[in-house]
Formats: structure tokens, sequence, C-alpha cells
């Protein structure tokens, strides 16, 4: 099934449903995972302490995604109107041009073993380095799984920081997670390499922790916005906006989060750490540098815009909630992904599509006329309309350019009378 489905969004949620069933090949049960019934309150209580209930957010699908020539459903967990639109829409223009080029690096991820009170940290960083294959046994000892799929400990680096409380020495532990996100396997592989770097290094060990700048495992995609379709004002309008953000930190702070409004979507739907991904995405755009767009957007020789993202991408398909919450379990089905790095690279596109679809709003008739449109519905409810009332209130305080509770109440009591 192509990801191209026209009108599915003036669809009812039960036949959007149905047409994912059979995309999917989803179970009678998955279906219910999807309307709300997956994560129960004895689930919950397995998965975190002191549980006393679930909340719920709405689980949405973006349609139009061609990435690297395969046609994605990309679910989207998010409370923010307009977000699933407009990676749709984003994802539509792209498509015309051949869709989104992704690609990453390994699933690599960085474990830290910090060192402290070290008589000598240059003596005991060669000492170290010197003893690199040793400890990456001692790692690669502590998940036989992990290296049975051609995962485990790679690389060892050391490093010397000057910090507020004296020198230190960071000795980091670069480990192939594969398709999990790897936090528990890195976690445990640092804090048994720590008794070894101790003696080696005649200094104590502190923390022995996952770093969630993880910079060894990146996804990149780009893609080709034709002037055809956004006009040669669009792409002028999304370059001065790019232009903008990479100038100026305040609006830089914006332009990075409406890309994690579809990265985290994404993220949050697969049952992943968001805060992980968000720790990583913003410290990635200060990573050896000022504080800087993820994107970068410019004008090819015909005269299109094409845009690029880089981000960090610590997602698994292994372990956590991905591997336990239903919903989150359904919803990798749907998006069809077999590993750990294609779901990266579904984030990446996701990202950039996000972020180019705000910049075309904001520099033509900016970014309130489509949300608030999306929005009007909430409004509705909040001023108290009921059920069969809603699409009508939300459609004249749209028209109206309204959208108010106050004037929502005051169009409810026009239409009960």
């Amino acid at each position: 099934m192509k990801s191209r489905i026209s009108g599915f969004y003036k669809l009812k949620p039960e036949e959007r449903l149905k047409i994912i069933q059979e995309h999917g090949n989803l179970s009678a049960e998955e279906i219910e995972s999807l309307k709300g019934m997956g994560l129960g309150l004895g689930m919950a209580d397995r998965m975190v302490e002191n549980a006393v209930g679930v909340i719920e957010v709405p689980v949405g699908i973006a349609t139009n995604f061609l990435i690297n020539g395969v046609d994605r459903l990309v679910p989207m967990a998010t409370e923010e109107a307009s977000v699933i639109a407009a990676a749709s829409n984003a994802a539509k223009i792209v498509r015309g041009a051949g869709g989104f080029i992704a690609e990453s690096s390994e699933p690599v991820m960085i474990g830290q073993v910090q060192v402290i009170d070290v008589p000598d940290v240059r003596d005991a960083k060669t000492l170290i380095e010197e003893q690199k294959k040793e400890i990456l046994k001692i790692a690669n000892k502590q998940d036989p799984v992990l290296i049975k799929h051609g995962g485990g400990a790679k690389d060892l680096e050391v490093n010397i920081i000057t910090s507020i409380q004296g020198q230190m020495l960071i000795v980091h532990i670069l480990v192939d997670c594969r398709d999990a996100m790897g936090a528990n396997a890195v976690n445990t592989m640092a804090e048994a390499i720590a008794p070894k770097i101790e003696e080696l290094s005649k200094g104590r060990t502190l923390l022995k922790i996952i770093s969630n700048l993880a910079v060894k495992r990146i996804a990149r995609a780009q893609a080709t916005f034709s002037k055809d379709v956004i006009g040669e004002d669009g792409v002028e309008g999304v370059l001065n906006a790019y232009a903008f953000a990479a100038a100026d930190p305040f609006r830089c702070a914006t332009h990075n989060k409406g890309i994690m409004n579809g990265v985290s979507a994404v993220v949050l739907a697969t049952g992943n750490d968001t805060r992980a991904i968000e720790a990583g995405a913003h410290s990635y755009a200060c990573y050896n540098r000022p504080y800087s767009p993820l994107t970068i957007y410019e004008k090819n020789e015909s005269g299109d815009l094409v845009g690029k993202i880089e981000i960090p991408v610590a997602v698994g398909l292994l372990g956590g909630a991905t591997s336990v919450h239903p919903t989150a379990k359904t919803n990798v089905k749907i998006l069809g992904v077999k590993t750990a790095s294609e779901l990266g690279e579904v984030i990446a596109s996701v990202g950039l599509a996000q972020n180019f679809a705000a910049l075309l709003a904001l520099s033509k008739d900016g970014i309130q006329k489509g949300h608030m449109k999306l929005h009007a519905r909430n409004i509705a409810v909040m001023a108290g309309a009921p059920a069969d009332l809603i699409d009508s209130v939300a459609k004249r305080i749209s028209e109206e350019g309204k959208v108010r509770v106050d004037r929502a109440k005051e169009i409810i009591e026009e239409l009960k009378n």
C-alpha cells in the first residue's frame, strides 16, 4: 500500500483505522490498542512505580512519506494541532521530487566512566589506552547476546578534562547497540570496566553512565522542494527564515523546537525515550559550535530548495516500552521498520518535513492561520459545545478568525436557540 492516501484526513477515525488495519495487517487486538485500550493499569503498574493510572495522547498517521524509495505511514503521538497535517503536506511536496533520501551511521552509543583523584592523569591515560583490548574484553563479557548479533563494545577513548573540582579522567566506551537504544547494556559495561580503570589509573571511579549526546549515532535526511510547487517566493522565504535561525539563538531555539515537534511525536509513538532524544538533539546543536539549526537549506542549480537534517537518534526496537507497550508495538508494525537504523532515518525525515512546513508557513501566511483552524475544535470543546455542535462551532469561529472560547460560547448559545 502506498503512503499517498487521497482524502485520508476527511475520513472518520473508524474508516482510517480500517485502512491502517489493512496496510499493517493488524489484528483486532492491535486495533483495540490504537483505540486507547492497550495500556491498562495492571501493565502500567509493571512499568513504573506507584502507578495510579495512564494518560492518553492522540496518535495520528502522517501520510505521503516516501523514504529511500519505501512508502511509510508514520504514526505520530502528539497533543498539538497541525503537526501531523504539516508533516503530511511537506511529505507530499517532497514525494513529487523523489521523496526523502536518508542514511544513518552505525548504532554506537557512548558510555562514560568518570575517574577522580588520579595522581598522574597523563600517565593514567597512556596506561588505559595500552590496555584497551583487555578493557573491551571485560565489557563484552557482560552481553553475549549483543555480541552474537554483531554489536558490543568496539572502542575506547580517554579524555582529560579540567573541572571546577580539578582535573578528571573521562573514559568513553563505544558500544554498538544494534537494534536496542542501549542504555542498560552501556551502563552495565561501564560499571564492569570501572575496577580495571581504577587499577590502571590509581584513581577512583565515580559516575558510570551513558551519554545522551549520541554523536556516534547520527541520522541524516535530504529532500528537494520544487520551486514549481512552493513558488520562488516560497524558496526565498524558507532561505531567509533559515538564515534568521542560523544568526539568532532566540529564533534558533524555536526553529529546532519545530523539528522536535515531528521527531518527538514519532519517538513517543514508538515507545522510545523522548527526553533522551530531546537532550541529544539540542546538545548536538551546540556541539563544537555555537547553538545552531539542526537543518540546512540551500538553493540548487535549478532554483529548487534543498533541505538537509543531521540529528542524533538514540532509538531502538528492542527493550523498554517499545517491547512492552501494546500501542507502541502496533505503531512500529504500522511503520514497517525492521531495524533501529531505519527508524532513525524515518525520524530524521519527519523532522526535516516538520521544519520545512513550519518555515514555509511562517514566511507566507504566518503559523497561526492553519494552526488555529485545526485548533478550533479544541476551543469548541473547551467552551462546552455538545458533541453534535462541535464541528459547527469550530467552523464558525475558524471562518470568523475568532478562535476564542468567549466567541465559541456565544455561537453555542445561538445554535442551541
